[in-house]
């Protein structure tokens, strides 16, 4: 398998263009109805993405290979996985800015095109990594193992909640634009003019006076997203390589798998407080995946005999791993407390 390379096929890179596309279109026009996305249609559009997904993995399996149609899902599955703990800090990050209902739907979106964009540079840059050198497997695998510890070591604090209002990145925002304090409907952005006709009205309304364009907290909110985007990115690409080294497969699975973000984050609003074990399952992947990186990299800088696991194992023990995740979270459900 490591010999067989799938390269770039131009027919793939217009495929993940046109999902590319096809979702900046159908989110621009659900902006215009300014509407919250219900539990149902949230249902709706992550069906939707799994099916488109497994769609492009038979396209894979027909026109080129079942190994790579296997690689894709078992990239597509990670990638959706460990959008899990994405999901948990964005929860925070509204929070701390009071974001909800249609506006919290349209922050999402620009996260996710953040996210899009910062995939597709990290994964570019690690699989040119991976093939300059076996030891970035190594690094990558600590990289992932530390991600690993911190979820252990985060889950002992997670009675108190961060305040990302005064997160690095709004500090930043604020050198470059001031801020007009109050969220403004769906807006991000306010002119000069918008806002001196706000002053006129509240005398209390501290602004900086002489700006030609103002910040929303809206707007505040997701340059955090972006941020806290950039650093999911270092955790997710280096897992996603751990399954393949194919630059376009590598892009699929992260391209499919963002795809489906927003709308598992109105589901998962909906059931975090059912799946109190799926974190665990996710850490234990994590670990998998810094071990399989760094037996990976053993076998080409130590020549460790015998020493391979399959696409087909990976699989298996990828969804074996979250299943019994969800499992254990309905059969040993959290005690309420008192």
């Amino acid at each position: 398998m490591e010999e067989k390379h799938l390269g770039f096929p131009v027919e793939i890179i217009l495929i993940l263009a046109g999902v590319i596309l096809f979702y900046m279109v159908t989110d621009i026009l659900a902006h215009r109805k300014n509407k919250s996305m219900s539990l149902g249609d949230a249902t709706f559009w992550f069906i939707f993405w799994v099916i488109a997904a497994m769609v492009f993995a038979g396209y894979l399996w027909v026109a080129y290979d079942p190994a790579w149609a296997k690689l894709f899902v078992v990239g597509f599955v990670l990638e959706q996985s460990l959008s899990f703990d994405n999901v948990m800090v964005f929860m925070v990050i509204f929070t701390s800015f009071n974001i909800k209902d249609a506006l919290l739907r349209r922050v999402l979106f620009y996260g996710i095109l953040g996210a899009i964009i910062f995939r597709l540079i990290f994964a570019s840059i690690g699989t040119a990594l991976f093939a300059a050198s076996p030891w970035v497997g190594m690094l990558f695998a600590a990289i992932v193992a530390w991600t690993a510890w911190k979820m252990i070591t985060a889950g002992e604090g997670d009675d108190e909640l961060h305040d990302y209002s005064h997160h690095w990145s709004v500090r930043f925002t604020e050198k470059f634009i001031p801020v007009y304090p109050r969220l403004h409907g769906m807006d991000m952005i306010l002119t000069g003019k918008e806002v001196e006709e706000y002053r006129k009205e509240d005398a209390t309304l501290q602004v900086r006076s002489g700006s030609a364009r103002y910040a929303t907290p809206a707007f505040l909110c997701a340059m955090v997203i972006q941020a806290t985007d950039v650093m999911f990115a270092f955790d997710s690409v280096p897992a996603v390589i751990a399954v393949t080294k194919e630059p376009v497969l590598v892009w699929s699975a992260m391209i499919f798998g963002v795809m489906g973000l927003r709308a598992m984050f109105f589901i998962l609003s909906s059931l975090m407080k059912f799946l109190v074990h799926l974190d665990k399952a996710i850490i234990g992947l994590l670990f998998y995946i810094a071990a399989k990186l760094a037996i990976e990299a053993g076998n080409n800088i130590f020549n460790w005999p015998g020493l391979h696991i399959t696409p087909g194992q990976s699989m298996l023990f990828v969804f074996s791993i979250l299943t019994l995740g969800v499992l254990a979270s309905f059969v040993f459900p959290k005690k309420e407390e008192a």
